[in-house]
């Protein structure tokens, strides 16, 4: 049976299992490379049985993940305006991100 877990990085928390893509805040990692995340706050069984809850995190818990790809998102358009005094400022923002496959919950 299979463990699931709730891990925290780049300021976020992700629940997690065997198999699972995220897009996280970019790591410097390259591709192929492995990832050991240890702020693990959460352990259980797939099932919800046998539930560990760390204080705030689990001692001697890790998920290991492989990088898959590193890259930019979308483009976001970010708009400032002000009414009446013909002030109007458009600019944009692409975020960095890393895409990890997780391989192993232990």
């Amino acid at each position: 049976m299979s463990m699931i877990a709730v891990i925290a990085t780049g300021g976020k928390q992700y629940l997690v299992k065997v198999g699972t893509v995220l897009k996280v805040e970019k790591l410097e990692k390259n591709e192929g490379e492995e990832v050991v995340f240890d702020n693990v706050f959460l352990l259980a069984d797939e099932d919800g049985e046998n539930v560990k809850v760390g204080a705030p995190v689990l001692e001697g818990a890790i998920v290991k993940a492989v990088v898959e790809e590193n890259g930019r998102s979308k483009k976001v358009r970010v708009v400032k305006y002000k009414r009446k005094i013909r002030y109007k400022k458009v600019f944009g923002h692409r975020q960095h991100f890393t895409k990890v496959k997780i391989t192993e919950v232990v």
